[in-house]
């Protein structure tokens, strides 16, 4: 019996990546709602057996310039306050941590780029093991702490909030093990502005992605083989 993943997007080179063949193989049928232009359906939002909140570039409190985050920041906080199956990478993550109480906030410095991934005691028990100590690739600018009940997985040198989990049904991620690894070029056209004003390596970027894209395939199948497998 095939189930229902319903996925916001915030601009269109971000979405499933490989995480679309763990959903297909597991008999999900994916909708897909760009929240820009949306409406996000709050129905379906909330009778779907997963919400999936991908990344982009706006902030959780920037509301005001983007209105339609606002009725966003509803819809996800009504899925996890009620603790229905959620995964949330990057502003995904951040959409969830600020539901769950969380105040999310700018980081000290941006982190883009491939670096490697330090898992806490609860994260080395968790689905994100296969990560501990590899290269995952980082594209955030805002952090937040530890939701209330909610467990710290990961960590970096430059932002100590890299996962958390709330039981079996709630996963935030601000990392991106998601990106089909030769995607990445979209990646490094649509956010051409902020590489630039942050003065990345883009070529250094492209390099990483070839260099550990067989490793990011399996690490991203491990890790949402298993989550998806204790939702079934």
């Amino acid at each position: 019996m095939s189930k229902s993943a319903y996925v916001i997007r915030h601009v269109p080179f971000e979405d499933l990546g490989l995480l679309e063949a763990e959903l297909r193989h597991r008999d999900y049928e994916i909708e897909y709602c760009d929240a820009p232009v949306g409406p996000i359906e709050p129905n379906q939002a909330q009778e779907a057996d997963l919400l999936i909140v991908l990344g982009g570039p706006l902030g959780v409190n920037d509301a005001e310039r983007y209105p339609f985050l606002q009725n966003e920041r509803e819809i996800v906080a009504t899925r996890v306050q009620s603790n229905l199956p959620t995964l949330g990478v990057c502003l995904g993550a951040q959409l969830m941590a600020a539901a769950l109480g969380s105040e999310v906030v700018p980081a000290e410095r941006s982190e883009i780029g491939f670096g490697p991934l330090r898992l806490t005691e609860e994260g080395r028990d968790s689905v994100l093991a296969p990560l501990d100590g590899r290269p995952v690739l980082h594209w955030h600018s805002e952090t937040f702490a530890v939701p209330d009940s909610a467990e710290r997985l990961a960590e970096t040198d430059a932002c100590s909030m890299q996962a958390f989990q709330l039981g079996e049904k709630l996963l935030g991620l601000q990392f991106h093990i998601e990106v089909e690894p030769e995607d990445i070029e979209a990646w490094l056209v649509g956010h051409a502005h902020e590489l630039a004003s942050e003065g990345v390596d883009v070529e250094k970027m492209r390099r990483g992605a070839q260099d550990y894209a067989a490793d990011l395939r399996s690490q991203a199948h491990e890790v949402f083989s298993a989550w998806l497998e204790r939702l079934d």
